[in-house]
């Protein structure tokens, strides 16, 4: 999904940060809310100038000491590309002609071309998949899975196939899907209100 579609980033990077208004920061003691909020957003719907954001960036990091971004995993591919056909570095690419992103691995050529830009002194980098599935499921995951299991199995009752999630066209209500509307190369709108809410409010106009 990550590969063509940054919905799951730009979803991710929008309930994190309305976690993060709950929390509690103690600015007397140096511990700010902006250095845990987000300060980029890179999914492959959007074009990402690399010179332009390393400027941006480099404000952050002088005034919070740290960058937190969120990456999709097709992010940025044309600028990655035309960095390493400069350094004559072969493209992988599997039988299809399509990029090999896990031999490329965007997020550790993002990891260390603004550790260099930025003179960053340490670099962390958490693979969503990993991470979540570490973790028990909490009340609202719970929420969800049984109200999918119910609907899933009503409809399979009436003989409906399909895919049980939130549907946009349906007000977000948890729905069964019908398989014609869920297929792949679907971007994601980057001029959905929440999202471009979200962009202005951590300071990313590109």
């Amino acid at each position: 999904m990550g590969r063509n579609c940054g919905w799951l980033t730009a979803k991710s990077a929008e309930i994190y940060l309305s976690r993060l208004d709950k929390k509690l920061f103690l600015p007397d003691i140096n511990l700010l809310k902006d250095q845990w909020s987000i300060h980029a957003i890179y999914i492959p719907e959007m074009e990402i100038n690399i010179a332009e954001e390393i400027v941006r960036l480099n404000k952050i990091m002088d005034k919070y000491d740290c960058v937190n971004i969120f990456l999709s995993e097709g992010a940025g591919i044309s600028s990655i590309i035309d960095d390493m056909e400069k350094q004559n570095l072969p493209i992988p690419r599997d039988a299809f002609g399509h990029i090999r992103l896990d031999e490329i691995n965007p997020g550790q050529w993002f990891a260390e071309k603004l550790r260099f830009e930025l003179k960053a002194d340490k670099v962390l980098i958490q693979k969503s998949g990993y991470f979540s599935r570490s973790a028990p499921s909490s009340n609202e995951d719970l929420d969800i899975i049984f109200k999918t299991v119910e609907i899933a199995i009503d409809n399979a009752m009436d003989g409906k196939s399909g895919v049980v999630g939130f549907d946009e066209q349906e007000d977000n209500k948890l729905t069964c899907i019908n398989f014609n509307r869920i297929k792949g190369g679907k971007p994601f709108d980057i001029k959905l209100g929440w999202f471009l809410k979200m962009m202005k409010r951590i300071g990313q106009t590109n």
